[in-house]
């Protein structure tokens, strides 16, 4: 009880508690801007960023063509998102940079300002590089490469991994119009009674499967 006057007292010295008159009006602003903070935090799904899942980027639907060419690259069974686009050296610099990338993302496309081709940026192209010799060091320091790769050396220190390995991972073609309708339902926002193949279309495949047997 001490400390709650003490700390009304805190209040109350540096004027953090408005006048009586305008305490109602106080409230509920604060409780809109508390309100307005959470819905949009549901809304964007934010808690999701958390994560290593890949599905959370494509909470911002721009990244589609992205998430649908390593969902169908062998990359998808050993590499997430995250193994290759944030830094691994320790936790802290990891979620440091998934926030500041995470904001310049979401105020690019909120201010509907993305480029029409879309491109690592300066310090994500070190954290690829970087991951990709992590993942791939064995490959990159082994002496028998010297003995068929034309250059080795000079190639995989002065250039960057993709400029050679230019499929890898997401094909060479990204556009929305070239990947094709998303098979694979997004969970943030399937309802569980959402049917990606339609029920005629099943019929009519098990009909071909059933007079194929015969």
């Amino acid at each position: 009880m001490a400390r709650f006057r003490k700390f009304k007292r805190f209040l109350f010295k540096y004027s953090l508690i408005p006048p009586r008159k305008w305490r109602p009006a106080a409230i509920m602003a604060v409780a809109s801007f508390v309100g307005l903070g959470l819905y949009i935090i549901r809304l964007s799904n934010a808690a999701s960023y958390l994560s290593d899942d890949p599905q959370a980027c494509v909470n911002c639907h721009l990244m589609t063509p992205q998430y649908i060419t390593w969902n169908h690259s062998s990359h998808r069974e050993v590499a997430h998102c995250n193994d290759c686009h944030v830094p691994h050296n320790n936790v802290f610099n990891k979620y440091y940079f998934k926030a500041k990338d995470g904001l310049y993302h979401a105020s690019i496309f909120t201010l509907r300002a993305e480029p029409q081709v879309i491109k690592a940026k300066g310090a994500s192209v070190e954290v690829i590089q970087d991951n990709c010799i992590r993942c791939h060091q064995d490959q990159v320091t082994d002496a028998k490469m010297a003995g068929f790769v034309e250059d080795h050396y000079e190639k995989r220190t002065d250039r960057t991994c993709w400029e050679c390995h230019r499929e890898v991972p997401h094909g060479r073609v990204k556009s929305l119009s070239s990947v094709g309708f998303q098979i694979e339902p997004i969970r943030a926002y399937t309802t569980p009674e959402t049917k990606i193949v339609p029920d005629w279309l099943k019929e009519s495949m098990n009909e071909q499967k059933t007079a194929q047997s015969k």
